[in-house]
């Protein structure tokens, strides 16, 4: 017994010498992103008191955090399978598309960028004053995203501003169901497909392919920008100004060109190692159903929702309908079935990571979500 005890013992320091060593290994490579955290962070801390200059500052903070995390969902597979290609001329492509979306809105909603999604109760009026953690949450998203985690930039930013516990709730339900709904369509389309694609994508592409893969990349980004548009302008008036627009459109397409020039950085990884996603006609599949989810959902209301869990049960229903339709030995296809469920499970808790942190912050933050919950109990 005694003998057990010094084993476990010291299995338990080995663990603990590798989570230190890991620890230090991180903070090791990511010397200089550290530093840069702590920066931002102390700028958060200084800025937080003076209105204006902090809804600008949190709204930079933010448009390049949301979409370095959300990246992967609308503009991963079209990076992952054109990866031969100049990075620029990407880039000009969504540019132009995100502007043009944009430039939509605000033409035909008399200021507003977010496709009418920041107009629910809860979120229509534009913050009077900002605290510290509300600077603080696309920080924390960025540390996220260099983590390699696809977190909800809904859920993340959105909750730091509601003051309504109830339009939490709905934003929850509505995403929620999106996962669900994605996770099955997802698992009917593909195990359709599965023996077609497997008979039909050998050899190399046809070039309408790409042409395709083009269209159908840029409406998916198009339709995903209605969508989460809301999470960067969340910061901003409701009503923008002509230069406050040139402002907003301008900092996102450049940052869009600096994601575009990083080939989508650490977190691309995510989509890079799912099945065949640099094929461009498995790409094309990829976005074509997502564009359609996200319309669908666009369409049914104006309740803002969580894109990202949308784009993983996506992912995650996928991988298990071709594991689900892979031919061989028994031992194969379980051991096909549980990769997929292992990547699906791995990529909802670390979506679940970052539900827990904003209802965190929001419950902190806001005192009027904390009201709510207390007499909830009462």
């Amino acid at each position: 017994m005694a003998k057990k005890k010094v084993i476990d013992q010291n299995i338990n320091q080995e663990n603990l010498s590798k989570t230190a060593y890991s620890l230090f290994d991180f903070t090791k490579k990511e010397k200089t992103f550290l530093i840069v955290i702590c920066i931002l962070i102390s700028i958060a801390a200084i800025i937080a008191p003076y209105t204006y200059p902090a809804m600008w500052f949190g709204f930079f903070l933010a448009a390049y955090s949301a979409i370095a995390n959300d990246s992967i969902q609308t503009i991963g597979t079209f990076i992952a399978s054109n990866q031969h290609r100049k990075w620029y001329w990407l880039w000009i492509f969504m540019g132009m598309i995100f502007v043009a979306t944009v430039t939509y809105s605000w033409v035909v909603y008399d200021g507003d960028v977010s496709h009418q999604r920041l107009s629910v109760p809860g979120l229509e009026k534009a913050p009077e004053n900002f605290v510290f953690l509300q600077l603080a949450a696309p920080i924390v998203l960025l540390v996220m995203t260099r983590l390699r985690m696809p977190v909800s930039t809904t859920f993340l930013l959105l909750n730091v501003f509601t003051y309504k516990a109830g339009t939490i709730a709905s934003v929850m339900v509505k995403s929620f169901f999106g996962y669900i709904l994605a996770f099955v369509v997802a698992i009917i389309v593909w195990f359709l497909l599965e023996r077609f694609v497997k008979n039909y994508l050998k050899g190399k592409p046809k070039p309408y392919w790409t042409v395709l893969q083009w269209i159908t990349s840029g409406t998916l980004w198009s339709v995903w920008i209605m969508q989460d548009a809301a999470n960067i302008a969340v910061f901003l008036p409701r009503q923008l100004g002509t230069f406050e627009f040139i402002a907003y459109a301008g900092f996102v397409f450049i940052g869009l060109g600096f994601l575009f020039y990083m080939k989508g950085d650490k977190i691309q990884g995510i989509v890079n190692e799912k099945t065949n996603v640099t094929d461009v006609r498995a790409a094309t599949i990829v976005d074509f159903v997502y564009a359609i989810i996200l319309f669908y959902f666009k369409m049914y209301n104006n309740v803002p929702m969580s894109t990202t869990w949308v784009f993983i049960g996506l992912l995650g229903g996928r991988e298990l309908a071709i594991a689900i339709g892979k031919h061989g030995k028994a031992k194969n296809k379980q051991a096909w079935r549980f990769k997929a469920l292992k990547l699906a499970s791995s990529d909802l808790s670390k979506a679940t990571i970052g539900l827990v942190v904003s209802l965190i912050l929001a419950i902190v933050i806001n005192e009027g979500i904390r009201n709510e919950i207390l007499d909830f109990f009462r």
